[in-house]
């Protein structure tokens, strides 16, 4: 198209054959998995997880908050609640391009990010979680690296502290005795242990 002026200063537009297209340079190109659905880990303010969850699918935002039952005692009754499994995070299945659509809830954070963008999760943990909780009495448990310093904490060895290693599909704490400089190790349960002050 070409915009010409005629006398008057009338201003007149004249069709010009459109068979070029704008350098592609000037396209912007979206990045990879821009418009694909993932599963992301939005931080939450926290014991908001469930206002959170119920707002996002109001909105039409598939979300999974993973809930486990506790027992809670007070002097005069008990009472059986319904907690989040992973206090402050609610995951959500959105194309990246409808992140403010998640961030602009009120009680939602960020997104868990690496290098400064949302960082999608594996498809596998959210089945295995959703299949996993399914008809299974679940609760929160330390996170226990190899290496970490635990305790024992019921059973025949309660009170020992010592080393977190695994052997195969086995935990063993391993008990170092400083005064001789010889360790043991011992299997023992995961439920048994905890991670040492």
């Amino acid at each position: 198209m070409k915009l010409s002026c005629k006398s008057g200063g009338e201003a007149v537009i004249e069709n010009l054959p459109i068979d070029v297209a704008p350098p592609f340079s000037l396209i912007p190109q979206l990045p990879p998995g821009y418009m694909d659905l993932n599963w992301f880990a939005a931080y939450v303010t926290a014991r908001h997880e469930k206002q959170v969850a119920l707002q996002l699918e109001r909105r039409g935002v598939e979300c999974f908050l993973p809930l486990y039952r506790s027992v809670r005692r007070w002097k005069d009754r008990r009472k059986e609640l319904d907690l989040p499994l992973f206090p402050s995070y609610v995951f959500v299945n959105i194309a990246i391009k409808d992140r403010l659509q998640v961030q602009c809830v009120p009680g939602v954070v960020q997104f868990v990010s690496f290098n400064g963008k949302p960082a999608p999760m594996a498809q596998n943990d959210i089945v295995s979680l959703r299949q996993g909780l399914s008809g299974i009495a679940i609760e929160p448990h330390p996170l226990l690296t190899v290496g970490r310093r635990v305790r024992v904490h019921s059973g025949a060895m309660t009170g020992v502290e010592g080393i977190l290693i695994r052997k195969k599909d086995k935990c063993r704490v391993v008990i170092t005795i400083e005064l001789i400089q010889r360790s043991v190790a011992m299997e023992v349960d995961e439920a048994d242990i905890e991670p040492a002050s």
